[in-house]
């Protein structure tokens, strides 16, 4: 897999404590830094608004324009929250 290099800026606050971690934990910065980021996007994948959302695609410009006149056409009644349910996952 090819690799790219990234530019971004972070609080020098946060750059130390990164530093003092890699030191601890015998890493470099750019493997502590691919690992997090590894990390925190499997914790997102694994979020359901990811699993429900992440295979759909937009919709049509027909489908939006559709949408877009059904929505028009609601009263603030047809909005209102009818009932609420939880549930973990």
């Amino acid at each position: 897999m090819a690799t790219r290099a990234m530019n971004f800026k972070m609080e020098e606050s946060d750059l130390l404590d990164m530093r003092q971690v890699a030191a601890v934990y015998h890493m470099s910065m750019t493997e502590l830094i691919r690992a997090a980021i590894k990390e925190y996007i499997g914790e997102l994948k694994r979020d359901p608004y990811y699993r429900l959302t992440a295979q759909v695609q937009d919709a049509s410009p027909e489908e939006t324009e559709e949408i877009l006149d059904a929505i028009e056409d609601l009263s603030d009644e047809d909005l209102e929250i009818a009932s609420m349910k939880r549930f973990t996952v």
